[in-house]
């Protein structure tokens, strides 16, 4: 009975997205509405959804269950993000809204050519998918756990379902149904979280005073990390990884920064972003909370617990009957298929917009562009099919090289353009852009085996630092006039 409620429950909460999605777009089924919701958006909305989208299962399960191995250091990252945010907020918003674009790598090419504004968005496309398919990956994978328990379902069969409905109330209203339905998500993702936290507590039979009597009392719960320079949770390279992680994942990041061009004015469009900023630190203190409190029932239990992203999952379906086990799975739900959705629109307008110059309203570009996303729904499900076949016992760290791999060229080109003058054209970038990460691949090997000093996310800063320093050398005989070939 129980697996029956929890599976209408879910398709309850499907086919309110999707009805959400339908009223919204109704009336403006057309690439204006699907790329920039008609820059109509408001901004408390786009603040309050961009939670559950930056967040995602992931960082429920994840951010729980680090503190097992890392403690609470991972709010030295969370501190650097705030600050990122500022970054974010007042120096790039400004450049992104006086360009006036539908994508941020137009700027690109306004300030470069068409072969640094093509490459921009091909390294955005290729990370994105990644990393939005590995958060997806593990909802998928937690919810295949369960439906296992009662019925023996496949895994391909489970993403095709999870996949099809994404695509129902994505592919009319694009940015314009995201808006409304992260806000929704968005609720419910916190909802559940506060839920299973209480059934935490009160397990414990814990009042407040003995919560935060147990955190000052615990080694789990230290915070920064200043002794070991090597250490990859060492204060200075989680808290300024911190702050460019932001800068490239919302910053330079089409998905995030699509909503906030959505906005009217750049005036709303950075009050978003600091209201956002603010909020990210008491969430992700709660989820570090969570895990903390979980560790402590398991000890007074004398339990044999898992590591890593199994914790959450563990306890919320073994541990606290099934009205918790339904939380947690409209929670991962919810969490994921908001940072999926965007991902996937975000990616749909790149592609679009980028690479294909798609722009208009009329009936044929409309009907390209709904092919283009139907595409890279299909391309998503194979990329999450190759990424069950891969073990981690952390999937949030996992993302995070990602996308100092991945994300570092981006730094490096719109670091270079806007600080500097100079000009670089022509395909040399892309060849830049491809061998930095491969350069900072092997540093980070001969450093390991060398010095004895492994890379964490400052990796991210060190590519974008090759990338920079190769444009800059680019530019010293590169020929101003010389115009790009893709362009004319």
């Amino acid at each position: 009975m129980f697996f029956q409620i929890t599976i209408i429950c879910i398709l309850l909460y499907f086919g309110l997205l999707v009805a959400t999605s339908f009223f919204v777009s109704r009336k403006q089924n057309n690439n204006n509405a699907f790329f920039s919701a008609n820059k109509q958006a408001k901004w408390y909305m786009v603040a309050f959804g961009m939670l559950s989208a930056s967040i995602s299962g992931v960082s429920l399960v994840s951010v729980t269950g680090m503190v097992q191995t890392f403690h609470f250091s991972y709010l030295q990252t969370v501190i650097g993000f705030f600050f990122g945010y500022l970054v974010v907020a007042f120096l790039l918003l400004p450049f992104f809204y006086k360009n006036n674009g539908v994508t941020i790598y137009g700027y690109l090419e306004k300030r470069f050519d068409c072969w640094t504004h093509k490459t921009g968005s091909m390294f955005f496309i290729v990370a994105k998918l990644v990393s939005a398919a590995t958060k997806l990956h593990i909802s998928v994978l937690v919810l295949h756990q369960f439906i296992n328990t009662f019925y023996d379902v496949s895994f391909i069969t489970i993403l095709a379902i999870v996949l099809l409905f994404i695509w129902l109330y994505t592919f009319r209203g694009g940015i314009l149904s995201i808006v409304w339905t992260d806000c929704i998500q968005t609720f419910f993702l916190i909802l559940s979280t506060i839920l299973i936290l209480l059934a935490v507590i009160k397990t414990l039979d814990f009042d407040c005073n003995e919560i935060f009597s147990s955190l000052k009392n615990s080694s789990l719960s230290k915070v920064f990390i200043f002794d070991d320079f090597h250490s990859k949770q060492n204060f200075f390279k989680q808290f300024f990884s911190g702050i460019f992680i932001v800068i490239v994942m919302t910053g330079l990041d089409q998905d995030m920064m699509q909503k906030n061009l959505s906005c009217k004015t750049l005036k709303e469009s950075q009050k978003n972003m600091i209201s956002y900023g603010i909020m990210f630190l008491p969430i992700n203190f709660i989820f570090l909370l969570l895990g903390f409190l979980l560790i402590i029932l398991a000890q007074k239990e004398q339990l044999t617990i898992p590591f890593g992203d199994e914790l959450l999952p563990f306890f919320a379906f073994n541990y606290f009957g099934k009205f918790i086990a339904l939380c947690f799975l409209i929670g991962i739900i919810a969490a994921s298929f908001s940072s999926a959705d965007s991902a996937l629109t975000a990616i749909t307008t790149s592609i679009s917009v980028d690479i294909l110059n798609i722009k208009k309203n009329s009936k044929s570009e409309v009907l390209n562009r709904k092919l283009i996303h139907l595409g890279v729904f299909l391309i998503f499900f194979f990329i999450i099919l190759l990424f069950s076949k891969i073990e981690s016992k952390n999937i949030l760290d996992l993302i995070y090289t990602i996308v100092a791999y991945l994300y570092g060229p981006l730094l490096g080109l719109f670091g270079f353009g806007i600080f500097t003058k100079h000009k670089v054209k022509g395909v040399k970038v892309s060849i830049l852009c491809l061998f930095s990460p491969i350069i900072c691949f092997i540093i980070n090997l001969v450093s390991k085996h060398i010095w004895n000093y492994t890379f964490g996310y400052e990796l991210l800063l060190f590519n974008g630092l090759i990338t920079f320093v190769g444009l800059y050398i680019f530019s010293l005989n590169a020929d101003g006039n010389k115009k790009c070939r893709i362009c004319n």
